[in-house]
């Protein structure tokens, strides 16, 4: 594959650019039928005018499409990969070869069908949109030739993977905030799409009829509600799951990791080990109390996912049991991670602290609502009547008497998190209660230290550690640790990299 002769894309993604642009030309056509009927067209030539405004939409697509492929060319030297593209601006990008660290290959159903991949090649900047090359379209034979070539290896890893799909696993996947309000999601766009079909007067009076249901029996109305948005929820994370992880299975090549996961759309990430900055252990709240957890890369290189792209790009499984979790995370990071530490009290305090201030501000604000809508009259209706907000005192106490032990709960909770550690090749920090968080950051790739300390944190003898790094999220925090305990964690993590700035105190 290397060489200096110039190379195209394939012409087949004509055809691919053909099939999808039907998705365009679609909403055209129902909209100029609309308009046309509206305007007492005859239907025979509202017939002839929606399919030349189709043929239009697929014709100019396929036009832009093919000026994009004459301008595309592409080329894989000893030294670098090179991309000239651009319809209108033209452009020439060169990254030298041994600044490639992933490769993510992916392909959707059209893609599939007409053996077309896409091929972004990640460099070891924090990724944008202008830092990754992409290639669209190239044949599958090309890509993986391509994927070979930027991150060679001698031979396949005959060993067992790492993760394989377990369908199982699909238990979690309801547990997320996506399960209560995927489906009002689903009914919103349902509602627009019998819109944009110009059914006004269905969907006017199937929400007139609904909100006549729910003012009129609102005990039974409300339940069933939330339970139907609940079961579609569940299906709909169900089926999401099985889309996005259908055919998991995480290896380690030599020096490599691989991820190929998709049930229609294929996508295959190939990371180079030695740019692994370290794993994340993530467990959002739900999926928490259900006994599980995901594993994420911390590493440089990764591009941003695509838009409608459900899943983080640096996922490396789906939803799985916790204790799986943290199997995967040590056989990737090569060390089982060691046993956080507590922090000191204070933290604890501190938690409790912006609990019950929370909740002080939301009583008030509640108190605060009800006698505004009172002295505005907008609770007549109700039978209060102005300078009578007293009368919904309860309002207000029954938002504090709810609020108040869930916010205790979660401070506590959110303590119970706070830990690190400090391993023979990784700094360990973990926090988080609505999603907590488990970093193993690999100590050779800290490059820096920021020591926070606000005033409040002073008067307890606390601060915040942050480990800068070019990997994953920038900065991990080792948050609201001991005084003495965050600078020697930070002075012991990387030998001498702080030792000029601290000031032994004299026994």
């Amino acid at each position: 594959m290397t060489g200096e002769t110039w190379r195209e894309l394939s012409r087949r993604n004509l055809g691919a650019a053909g099939v999808k642009s039907l998705a365009v030309a679609a909403p055209v056509v129902i909209v100029l039928a609309r308009v046309l009927a509206g305007a007492s067209w005859p239907w025979q030539a509202i017939v002839a005018a929606g399919a030349g405004a189709g043929v239009l939409v697929v014709a100019a697509v396929l036009a832009y499409e093919t000026a994009r492929l004459r301008a595309t060319r592409w080329r894989l030297t000893a030294e670098r990969l090179e991309v000239r593209t651009g319809v209108a601006v033209r452009q020439h990008r060169s990254i030298p070869r041994d600044r490639v660290r992933s490769v993510d290959v992916r392909a959707d159903p059209v893609r599939r069908v007409f053996g077309l991949t896409l091929v972004k090649i990640g460099t070891g900047e924090h990724a944008d949109a202008d830092s990754e090359l992409a290639l669209d379209s190239l044949t599958v034979r090309d890509a993986e030739e391509l994927r070979r070539a930027l991150l060679p290896h001698e031979a396949e890893d005959t060993r067992a993977p790492l993760a394989e799909l377990r369908w199982a696993w699909a238990r979690y996947a309801p547990l997320s905030v996506w399960t209560f309000a995927g489906a009002g999601l689903v009914l919103g766009v349902l509602f627009k799409g019998v819109d944009l079909l110009g059914v006004d007067r269905f969907t006017a009076d199937t929400a007139a009829a609904i909100w006549g249901w729910v003012t009129g029996r609102p005990w039974m109305a409300v339940p069933v509600i939330l339970a139907a948005n609940v079961a579609a929820g569940v299906v709909g994370a169900l089926l999401l799951f099985a889309e996005s992880w259908g055919r998991y299975r995480l290896d380690r090549e030599p020096g490599r990791l691989r991820l190929r996961r998709g049930l229609l759309t294929n996508r295959s990430l190939t990371l180079q080990e030695r740019r692994l900055r370290g794993v994340e252990i993530s467990e959002p709240l739900l999926l928490r109390l259900g006994g599980g957890a995901r594993v994420r890369t911390v590493a440089t290189g990764l591009g941003k996912a695509e838009e409608g792209e459900s899943e983080h790009v640096a996922a490396l499984t789906p939803p799985l049991p916790r204790e799986l979790a943290g199997q995967v995370a040590a056989r990737v990071a090569g060390a089982a991670p060691a046993p956080p530490r507590r922090h000191p009290l204070a933290a604890r305090r501190r938690r409790i602290g912006w609990a019950l201030s929370t909740v002080v501000f939301l009583t008030a604000l509640a108190a605060a609502a009800v006698w505004f809508a009172a002295a505005a009259d907008w609770l007549e209706p109700l039978g209060v009547l102005p300078g009578q907000a007293g009368r919904l005192w309860a309002v207000p106490a029954g938002l504090a008497a709810l609020a108040l032990p869930i916010a205790l709960w979660l401070a506590a909770d959110a303590y119970r998190a706070l830990g690190h550690a400090l391993g023979e090749r990784h700094l360990v920090s973990r926090r988080g209660t609505v999603n907590r968080r488990t970093v193993m950051l690999d100590r050779g790739g800290i490059v820096g230290w920021t020591i926070t300390e606000s005033p409040f944190q002073r008067r307890s003898g606390l601060l915040t550690v942050t480990a800068t790094t070019a990997a994953g999220d920038g900065h991990y925090d080792v948050a609201d640790i001991g005084r003495d305990d965050g600078l020697d964690l930070a002075a012991r993590a990387v030998p001498g990299l702080l030792a000029p700035f601290l000031v032994r105190a004299r026994q």
